[in-house]
């Protein structure tokens, strides 16, 4: 074994410390841990019935795993020890090192020299359950069970230890393999952590809450294994910051938050994206039983039509559907309820069939041989003290035949949580069906693992550009010289130049025809300072903005004014984490009534960035709205495209580009940049 799978997998067990070591020792006897079990105090002679040792050094043989509960000035030389006994790997529970001072940071060092190229967890963390083997390195109480022999589950790392005793105390029905901890991340990252769970043949899915990344590049290799290896993960990261470039030059460095430009590395990796503990754990349970699924399409059917419309009126706001059924897909189903019942999608076929097996049956296979990606039965079982539900399990068995004899993914969703015992859910589930608990949760837990399963069927994503941090001081290209630089790769601009003076403009506005736009030069944010003058028809128009715009700066630009049908705004930043980033979103006010932009990490796709278009809430004006001649989205996507191709060729200076707005002219006629920002790092 390698060093982490021992520390994970653990043969024996040494606990070191007081109350926080006793503890691990009463876990481990609870869950029924057969391997050794060694406590380490100076004075016991025992724990809990078994004979205590007073030093690492005598110990009667090297263990595979420790757990350090001792301060944190103890916890470094015990480290040490640990390490030169050729201890597997340890859980530091100790808190007092980076997060809290000058001192912890010097300790947290310190321990990282003590332990060497030993695996450690923490230091400030609870450790780690595995439910496989009953090892506890877990100094608290916790709700989880024992996994059954050659029975699988799921894993789930956690940075916060508190978040993590209560996803043990789920009652869900989710099956747990293991339950991790990391706390400072100090020698073992979250990312090698994950990595290493994948590979437990025990392990079918993974979740992850986290505040931060350890590494990019961990996180990219991470996605791939779990695309290699089929098992899927659903990250909930917690930590939404506000935006920090409000000090920055361009307009797109203000729509761009660190969520956002998270959420989109997450989403081109793979990986799923929970938003609440509730749809975290939900998610989990799909995945563990049905992995990513292949589309968005689902059926739903209930006795009540008013499940029915809450659940049709809840897919709203998701990205899941019910699509409508054709006439031919409602002949099975009308046949056996009969012509009492309107047969749709969400189905209600009422209570005429209820606890007829056959009639029930019959409904659930129509239904589920129409090669939904997701089916549901909506089931909310009777008060288990005060009622009898044998009626219900009628139910159960018949959606069962249907979905085995269609070869159909299926779910019951229960409205209410407290409404199926949680042994309900765990026989479901070794029986092939999922239980979700809310509708709500139901369908954002479908579209995670559907926005997985679109996101593997896509090519793999280039990995994130490396950059170095930018050091020197930034240097702002005008808009004239930022639009030469461009055009030099393929962006369109209208035909323009500088002038100095009045007559200067007036002599060359005949040779560039009009209509024309004149602005003031070396004013970032134009329309705010009143530094642009539009729609110029003639010699007076253009020499009364020449004496305005003079008073603002001593270099102007005219240029033509082309007709457009829509506006974009087309950005990318500097982000330290992620490399550079590419805004999409509505031009003009738009972008911020609407709040109308994406995020794409470069490189993009083609294909990517023509779907983020379509996406974007003023598509429709794209398209051509209320009998206006629909955009050149081509040539809308090959500008993008030579932005990004510019921001990859200047990625080691460029800090800030704008390009706001990008003029689209109806199809056939192109596109130009009617304004751009560049910031460059000064070169020493």
């Amino acid at each position: 074994m390698s060093g982490l799978e021992r520390l994970l997998r653990p043969g024996s067990i040494t606990a070191i410390g007081g109350l926080q070591a006793s503890r691990v020792v009463e876990q481990c006897q609870l869950m029924g841990y057969q391997g050794e079990i060694w406590p380490v105090h100076p004075e016991k002679i025992e724990v809990r019935g078994i004979p205590a040792f007073k030093r690492v050094e005598d110990l009667p043989g090297v263990p595979d795993a420790a757990f350090v509960g001792v301060n944190r000035h103890a916890s470094v030389d015990v480290v040490r020890a640990l390490r030169e006994r050729g201890c597997g790997g340890a859980v530091c529970y100790a808190s007092g090192f980076r997060e809290a001072d000058k001192t912890g940071c010097e300790l947290q060092a310190a321990l990282i020299e003590a332990a060497g190229d030993m695996p450690i967890l923490g230091p400030n963390c609870y450790g780690f359950i595995n439910y496989a083997d009953g090892a506890l390195l877990w100094p608290d109480q916790q709700g989880g069970k024992r996994l059954k022999a050659d029975s699988t589950g799921v894993a789930i790392i956690a940075q916060s230890s508190n978040i993590a005793i209560n996803f043990t105390m789920q009652k869900r029905g989710l099956p747990l393999t293991y339950v991790v901890t990391v706390g400072n991340q100090a020698v073992v990252g979250i990312s090698e952590l994950a990595l290493s769970l994948l590979d437990d043949p025990r392990v079918t899915a993974l979740g992850m809450y986290v505040e931060g990344f350890d590494s990019i590049v961990a996180m990219e290799k991470l996605a791939q294994k779990s695309r290699a290896l089929n098992k899927p993960i659903v990250v909930f990261k917690v930590g939404k910051s506000e935006q920090s470039q409000a000090a920055a030059m361009s307009h797109t460095a203000s729509l761009v938050g660190s969520h956002e430009v998270t959420s989109e590395f997450l989403r081109r990796n793979g990986f799923g994206q929970a938003e609440s503990i509730p749809v975290f754990l939900e998610t989990l349970k799909l995945l563990h039983q049905h992995g990513p699924l292949e589309g968005y399409r689902v059926s739903s059917m209930s006795c009540s039509g008013g499940e029915a419309s809450i659940i049709a009126d809840t897919a709203a706001r998701h990205k899941v559907y019910f699509p409508d059924l054709e006439d031919s897909q409602k002949a099975p189903i009308e046949a056996a309820l009969g012509p009492l019942v309107t047969v749709a999608n969400p189905l209600d076929y009422q209570t005429y069939s209820w606890g007829n097996r056959e009639v029930m049956e019959a409904t659930y296979r129509g239904m589920t041989a129409l090669d939904f990606d997701m089916n549901y039965l909506i089931l909310d079982f009777p008060h288990h003290a005060r009622c009898e539900d044998w009626e219900w399990h009628i139910a159960v068995d018949a959606f069962e035949a249907a979905l085995k004899h269609n070869r159909a993914k299926g779910a019951f969703v229960v409205g209410m949580p407290e409404n199926i015992p949680e042994e309900y859910t765990e026989n479901f589930s070794r029986r092939g069906i999922v239980s979700f608990y809310g509708i709500d949760e139901a369908l954002q837990a479908t579209g995670i693992a559907a926005d997985i399963g679109a996101a593997w069927n896509q090519e793999r994503p280039e990995p994130v550009l490396q950059l170095a941090p930018t050091c020197g001081t930034g240097i702002t290209l005008d808009e004239a010289r930022a639009k030469q630089r461009l055009s030099a790769v393929g962006v369109p601009i209208p035909e323009g130049q500088c002038v100095d003076s009045n007559e200067a403009a007036l002599e060359l506005a005949p040779s560039l025809g009009y209509p024309l736009v004149m602005k003031a030069l070396g004013i970032a944010h134009k329309t705010e300072h009143n530094a642009v003058r539009l729609n110029l028809v003639n010699e007076a128009d253009v020499s009364q903005s020449a004496n305005e715009l003079f008073k603002l700066s001593d270099q102007l630009y005219l240029e033509t004014m082309k007709p457009a049908v829509a506006e974009l705004i087309v950005g990318v930043t500097r982000d330290p984490q992620y490399g550079l980033v590419l805004t999409i979103g509505s031009g003009g006010i738009l972008v911020e009534i609407l709040k109308d932009s994406k995020t794409l990490i470069i490189p993009a796709r083609r294909d990517e960035i023509e779907a983020t278009v379509a996406s974007l809430k003023s598509a429709p004006l794209l398209d051509g709205y209320r009998g206006k001649p629909a955009a050149d989205i081509e040539a809308t996507v090959d500008a993008i495209v030579a932005i990004q191709q510019f921001a990859i060729s200047n990625s080691g200076s460029l800090i800030e580009l704008d390009v706001n707005p990008l003029m689209i002219g109806a199809q056939g006629e192109g596109v130009f940049a009617a304004d751009a920002l560049i910031v460059l790092e000064e070169q020493k």
